[in-house]
């Protein structure tokens, strides 16, 4: 349902990208197919997208590689952001919990709450489980590419003669492939996802964020035709431009401390009313959470339902937290440490608290309500908001609010994202900085005010596509951030707490 029809020019232009779209669809989502018995003994044809495969994959190998790093560590990995572990007198622009957040910011969208409600409405409970799932094996992913984020960033000073930092996967693909006699190879690879990153930021991180938003709010203010914002889409495009200028015109400093705060409100916020919705329908959690494992294997739709779980739940969740597309490590590479591998363990808690936390309440609250068996063709946030409204008043109200700062946050990290792939391919200059903010802004007042999916479609594949040079050279650099990891741990450094020169027996 959208709140504007497509005006002629909106049609052309997003006619010009059908190809484009189609082209990346093909190739990217191109899966592989197999057969499986279905619940009747009938043969259900089933596709494994080959991007999919590759992030599983990568998920998989890391956390054996890292041995399970991700439970190892994860208490370490909490007190890192708690704040226990900050190095003041270190170089970078914040502190290891705000660089979290401001990755966070750029992850938690809409995915957590539309996204979700697709999984579980096509996949059913079992796909709970498997988005769970690949949140856990997401966790070791995030540590390798954090770190490596930070060992590899450059400080610099730049043209207003103040101390910056570039990261990411431009950076360590260019230079673990210089270090190799393959400085082309890498250089390659680099510009390749800086351009992937810039087409993301502004459609899958800009104008679908701010064209949901929008419709939203229109439906929460009486629907297409008597809402006051009806037809008012670049009006509100535009006002959602100011504030998002505001934010990111400042740069990572001015992002990091408006997410530090924006991202705990809104999850907190969101995941209080979860749990309100949950607790209300408590006489149905046993059967629901009977349903989701149980589900996750054995439906009774058969081994054809249960693979269709798995793919539809993985694929929600890959897409939720970026596992694998080295967003994170661009973001994240500004942390104020010595240590990269101290911030890669911090930035396991992203897959953890997006995935395992939001999205599984968002899962929870549709499979425990109910509204996914009786919601009658509904998807996405109309079916959350129907599981919402089981136990809370006006919750499409509820939802708008959350929308709106869900799809706020993500603009604003993918705004720091785009900033620094396009530095990355025209030079560390003001002038590319500035263009590219106005550029930003720009496209959310047209994602308003137009109707672009196919546009929006093209751009979600770069997203995807960032994660293929990235895991290439996340593979390359496995056995140096293991061996970094090795002695780090040797040192006791993951025992040393904040203000103590002396080290601690871990618990």
């Amino acid at each position: 349902m959208t709140a504007h029809a497509p005006s002629g020019i909106d049609k052309m232009i997003d006619s010009a990208f059908v190809g484009l779209a189609d082209f990346f669809d093909k190739t990217l989502f191109y899966g592989l197919k197999f057969d499986i018995p279905g619940a009747a003994g009938e043969i259900v044809t089933k596709e494994a997208p080959l991007i999919l495969i590759w992030l599983v994959m990568a998920g998989v190998i890391f956390t054996l590689y890292f041995r399970f790093v991700n439970l190892r560590l994860f208490k370490h990995s909490f007190d890192i952001v708690a704040g226990k572990f900050e190095e003041p007198g270190a170089p970078g622009q914040t502190s290891n919990f705000q660089a979290l957040m401001a990755s966070l910011a750029g992850t938690v969208g809409l995915g957590n709450i539309a996204g979700v409600a697709v999984a579980v409405s096509v996949g059913g409970p079992g796909a709970v489980f498997w988005m769970v799932v690949m949140g856990f094996i997401g966790m070791s992913t995030k540590f390798i590419e954090v770190a490596a984020g930070v060992k590899y960033r450059r400080v610099f000073i730049n043209e207003e003669g103040k101390t910056d930092i570039s990261g990411g996967p431009m950076y360590y693909l260019q230079d673990i492939f210089s270090a190799r006699g393959l400085p082309a190879v890498g250089k390659f690879l680099a510009i390749v996802f800086a351009i992937f990153c810039i087409g993301g930021s502004l459609g899958g991180g800009n104008m679908f964020q701010a064209n949901q938003t929008f419709i939203q709010f229109v439906n929460a203010t009486g629907g297409p035709e008597t809402s006051v914002l009806a037809g008012q889409g670049w009006l509100f495009g535009l006002g959602l431009a100011i504030l998002t200028g505001i934010v990111i015109i400042g740069g990572i400093r001015s992002i990091a401390s408006v997410s530090s705060r924006l991202v705990p409100l809104m999850a907190v916020l969101y995941v209080i009313a979860g749990l309100f919705v949950i607790a209300m329908n408590y006489q149905h959690i046993p059967a629901a959470l009977w349903s989701i494992i149980h589900d996750a294997f054995t439906p009774a739709a058969g081994l054809g339902a249960v693979v269709g779980g798995l793919l539809i739940g993985v694929q929600r969740a890959s897409f939720s937290n970026e596992a694998g597309l080295g967003s994170a490590s661009i973001i994240q590479s500004t942390a104020r440490t010595n240590e990269p591998i101290r911030q890669g363990l911090a930035g396991m808690m992203g897959p953890f608290l997006d995935t395992i936390v939001i999205c599984s309440v968002t899962a929870l609250v549709i499979t425990i309500s109910g509204v996914y068996e009786s919601g009658q063709g509904m998807q996405g946030i109309t079916l959350t908001a129907k599981a919402f409204s089981t136990a809370i008043p006006f919750a499409d109200h509820f939802l708008a609010l959350c929308v709106f700062l869900f799809a706020f946050s993500t603009m604003i990290g993918w705004g720091y994202l785009g900033v620094k792939a396009s530095t990355f391919i025209f030079g560390e200059h003001i002038l590319v900085e500035n263009a590219f903010k106005l550029i930003f802004c720009g496209f959310i007042i047209i994602g308003c005010a137009s109707d672009l999916s196919n546009v929006i479609r093209f751009t979600d594949s770069l997203i995807l596509s960032m994660a293929i040079p990235n895991i290439i050279g996340l593979y390359i650099m496995a056995p140096e951030i293991k061996k970094d990891l090795q002695a780090y741990l040797a040192a006791g450094k993951h025992r040393r707490l904040k203000g103590e020169g002396v080290v601690q027996a871990a618990e």
